[in-house]
């Protein structure tokens, strides 16, 4: 009997609310729209790159760690709370414990061990993942500006004359990556506005084209302030950032439409600061090129704010 005469137990409220707090938990966790098909990725698109899934890899892995160390805290708390509960019938404060060397000794060399073996895969994968060594087969200098973007396509066009690697509208990049530029490289462009949009989705921003099986470099370059380049399905960002050239490599896997944006916080328009992504086949790539060579758009856009002289200095110190 409780205190009040009710012959119900104290417990149950506090089970009636355990129940509910795990039937909220389990309506969340299934009504978020996601199929079976995405868990697995934990939140990630599907990648479409074959850089990716080495990300993707990364991501599940620190996610196994953090739930594993989660299940562990999880149940020493749990067994406390069940097993060392206040007895009913004493009331006297059970024996302490302290200065327990190899307790302490244990939770300060554990993590240190969790965070070396992450620091270990993320440092071997990120080495992977921006490794320049293999020669481009298509090579875009993608600029950032407030508040769109523009696409310098490095190529050797029919009806565009010139070439990269001279051209005054490309002399913000360093003479490292126009070394691995195509000889005589007349280019096109491609330039949007915050109000432009994709014919196909309507999605907001304009639109890269990029071939499906070949190496893609991009040499981010600013004008302004510092943005950054994020295809999302490519499970890759980089920062675009004025003064100093950023470069990274991808090779689409698959076809389609893929939305990008600006994931720095880069003044009052940065949402608007969106763009798409279209992977086609070669041959149609090639044929885009064509045509914007046709509509007069040939020759390069300005790329944006030139090196500075302690980049410079860093450059020539590290390469």
């Amino acid at each position: 009997m409780s205190p009040n005469g009710s012959d119900r137990s104290p417990r149950r409220p506090m089970r009636r609310k355990l129940l509910q707090a795990m039937t909220a938990g389990l309506v969340l966790a299934t009504a978020t729209g996601c199929t079976y098909k995405d868990f697995p990725r934990l939140g990630m698109p599907t990648p479409t790159t074959a850089e990716a899934p080495r990300i993707l890899s990364l991501w599940q892995g620190s996610w196994a760690a953090a739930l594993a160390v989660g299940v562990l805290v999880w149940g020493l708390i749990l067994w406390s709370a069940m097993f060392h509960r206040r007895s009913r019938t004493k009331v006297e404060v059970p024996p302490q414990t302290r200065y327990n060397m190899p307790i302490e000794a244990l939770y300060t060399v554990v993590p240190l061990i969790i965070v070396s073996v992450l620091f270990y895969f993320t440092a071997r994968d990120e080495t992977q993942i921006l490794s320049l060594d293999k020669k481009p087969d298509v090579t875009v200098n993608v600029v950032g500006f407030q508040w769109s973007w523009g696409f310098n396509y490095i190529e050797n066009v029919g009806g565009s004359t010139g070439d990269a690697k001279t051209d005054s509208n490309l002399a913000a990049i360093p003479g490292r990556f126009k070394n691995q530029f195509p000889a005589n490289a007349g280019g096109v462009y491609d330039v949007g506005t915050p109000a432009t949009r994709n014919p196909q989705t309507g999605n907001p921003g304009p639109t890269l084209w990029l071939p499906k099986g070949e190496t893609v470099r991009f040499v981010l370059t600013s004008r302004d302030v510092i943005h950054s380049f994020w295809v999302l399905p490519f499970l890759m960002k980089m920062d675009v950032i004025p003064g100093r050239t950023n470069s990274f490599q991808v090779t689409p896997t698959k076809e389609g439409t893929f939305r990008g944006k600006c994931a720095e916080l880069c003044g009052v328009d940065h949402a608007r600061m969106l763009f798409n992504v279209k992977v086609v086949s070669p041959e149609r790539y090639q044929q885009h090129l064509k045509d914007l060579a046709k509509k007069g758009q040939t020759g390069y856009i300005p790329a944006g704010i030139a090196q500075t002289s302690h980049e410079k200095k860093w450059e020539s110190k590290t390469l």
